[in-house]
């Protein structure tokens, strides 16, 4: 038989900080959980998955093109527009009795493959993000007359719902890739592009990139005949993979 549900266990969140000096990126949520069983708490095992609730906010032309890609075109949006979980996390709550506060870190990635990091970039400079906290778990708790420890488990329905401030999410990859970002690449892709870069004589991955973009961008505009010339372009295209 599965052990009961913790009655009264309310949780909020009281700020969510971006984290300037960790290793990796990391938000910090400062937690509110309040306990209404009137019993010692000597510890809760809390488990949280995070999800971002697009259709929570609204979107400028901008935000509209940048999100095409995850979400196609606006009409579609009303069936396309769900929320999606952005990271998994977990922490140990100390003892406390009737309420406390804890922070759970809140692990990030700036990996362009990761739908969240593609739902935040492109989004504009204002603005907030809804973003939901759903709390499972295990309490450990003291009973008034009973010796040793109780086990009752976090209800499934507690959850937290708070507006993170797109700047703080700025702020933090600007903490960890300052005017920068990266991308995934195939290892036969990078290889190729290795090769590209040294057949050029180019100095860095930025002047690289800059040079396949450049000769895509100018060499397929429309010529003096009206037409769309994209020979040259394929051609430094084809270099690379080649």
């Amino acid at each position: 038989m599965s052990p009961p549900t913790a009655p009264g266990l309310e949780f909020s969140v009281r700020d969510i900080v971006a984290e300037p000096f960790s290793a990796a990126p990391q938000l910090t949520a400062r937690l509110r959980i309040e306990d209404g069983s009137g019993e010692p708490v000597h510890a809760i095992v809390l488990r949280c998955q995070v999800r971002i609730e697009p259709q929570r906010r609204p979107y400028d032309e901008a935000e509209q093109d940048g999100l095409r890609g995850l979400f196609g075109e606006r009409e579609r949006w009303s069936d396309t527009l769900r929320p999606f979980l952005w990271m998994q996390c977990d922490t140990t709550v100390q003892g406390f009795t009737g309420s406390t506060e804890v922070n759970l870190a809140l692990p990030c990635t700036y990996d362009f493959d990761v739908v969240g990091s593609r739902y935040l970039h492109a989004l504009g400079e204002d603005g907030t993000v809804p973003v939901s906290l759903l709390f499972s778990g295990t309490v450990f708790a003291r009973g008034a007359g009973r010796s040793g420890l109780g086990v009752r488990q976090v209800p499934w329905d507690r959850e937290a719902r708070y507006e993170l401030p797109v700047a703080v999410w700025r702020r933090l990859i600007a903490y960890h890739f300052p005017h920068s970002g990266w991308i995934r690449l195939d290892h036969d892709v990078l290889a190729a592009f290795a090769e590209f870069r040294e057949r050029r004589g180019l100095i860095s991955w930025d002047e690289t990139v800059r040079t396949v973009l450049a000769s895509a961008g100018t060499e397929a505009g429309a010529g003096a005949d009206g037409r769309t010339h994209t020979g040259a372009a394929a051609g430094a295209l084809d270099e690379v993979v080649r």
